[in-house]
């Protein structure tokens, strides 16, 4: 694919040989994580064919969408990530954003692909205003199809945690849990992660103990572990993906044994107070099932009590031809002495 848009912008489809560039425009885009680099996105590879895309204007990099192609020939932002929208320059202004979204539709719908489907970076993770990709599902009619929420505790404004849960921690605490930054992953994944996922929900955690321990080996210091003990026994986990702002909680998990002494809880508070009390905010993750339209109430309410409330999460069904809709709003484009985009 190499397509130019007829306002200036040409769009191409991903390459080993533009690694370097790709990672250079994540690591200083405005709403991008560590999730969008190489290194990772690239570390399921066997299991998504990828279809992402790099928008130039002349020889600069303006944006990036990662992405992967289905088998119905549909495009994703991406599977094998929570979330995956446009990464834009922190200079990037509302018009650069329209024109950005149209070239990618427009290479999109010339490649043949009628549908994207859109996974919006939650807004907690950005540190700049960036609803700029909103107003443009907005001018495309996108229908959308999904709304997850994520429950995240701002650290900035935090509620107080409530007094049952208080209550549940201190216990903990005076039952002697202690808690601690692990060096590795195996011993949370093989006695507690793993059986504790299987025996209530039949299925292993997304990442296997080899993919979690390539990517920390990748990402040292974003991703991390920490562990609560009673004893010499480790009674809980929790697996954190950490970015510039966010803390998000990939995975965490309690050993029946841990129940009684609340070891979680107990681990939860120590990251929310202290690990991460400089952070924008901790995430927990979703509450919902059937793809946003339920709610696991017992989950949500353990997350709450410790001041988390939502965020919403937004799914976008884009059909590539409505491109043309975005034209409208846009400045004329001018004549080639007066720039792609200008008016004289």
């Amino acid at each position: 694919m190499n397509y130019s848009s007829p306002r200036g912008l040409r769009v191409e489809r991903y390459d080993p040989d533009r690694r370097h560039a790709w990672d250079s425009f994540v690591a200083n885009g405005k709403n991008a994580t560590f999730l969008f680099q190489r290194g990772f996105l690239d570390y399921h590879s066997d299991r998504f064919v990828d279809h992402s895309l790099l928008i130039w204007r002349g020889g600069s990099l303006v944006g990036l969408l990662p992405a992967n192609l289905k088998a119905d020939h549909t495009v994703v932002s991406h599977q094998g990530l929570t979330y995956g929208g446009f990464v834009l320059s922190r200079d990037a202004t509302l018009h650069d954003t329209l024109e950005i979204v149209q070239a990618a539709l427009g290479a999109l719908e010339h490649a043949g692909i009628d549908i994207l489907i859109y996974k919006r970076i939650p807004r907690h993770y950005e540190p700049l205003p960036s609803d700029e990709v909103d107003y443009a599902m907005f001018l495309l009619d996108a229908k959308l199809i999904r709304r997850d929420t994520a429950i995240v505790v701002p650290q900035d404004n935090s509620l107080p945690i409530r007094r049952g849960k208080r209550s549940q921690i201190s216990k903990g605490k005076r039952a002697g849990v202690r808690v601690v930054e692990e060096v590795e992953f195996a011993t949370y994944w093989t006695k507690v992660l793993v059986p504790r996922l299987m025996s209530r929900y039949g299925v292993p955690p997304v990442h296997s103990l080899a993919e979690i321990e390539l990517l920390a080996s990748r990402f040292p210091g974003q991703i991390r572990q920490f562990s609560a003990y009673v004893g010499a026994q480790m009674a809980a986990g929790v697996t954190i993906f950490e970015t510039r702002s966010v803390a998000h909680v990939q995975y965490s998990a309690i050993h029946p044994d841990g129940e009684a002494v609340a070891a979680l809880d107990v681990l939860m508070e120590w990251l929310i107070s202290d690990v991460y009390k400089g952070k924008k905010s901790v995430d927990f993750g979703i509450c919902n099932e059937r793809e946003g339209r339920a709610l696991n109430h017992g989950l949500l309410q353990s997350k709450e009590g410790f001041g988390a409330r939502s965020v919403a999460h937004d799914f976008y069904e884009v059909h590539t031809a409505s491109h043309t809709k975005i034209e409208a709003v846009l400045l004329p484009i001018a004549s080639p002495a007066c720039g792609p985009t200008r008016v004289c």
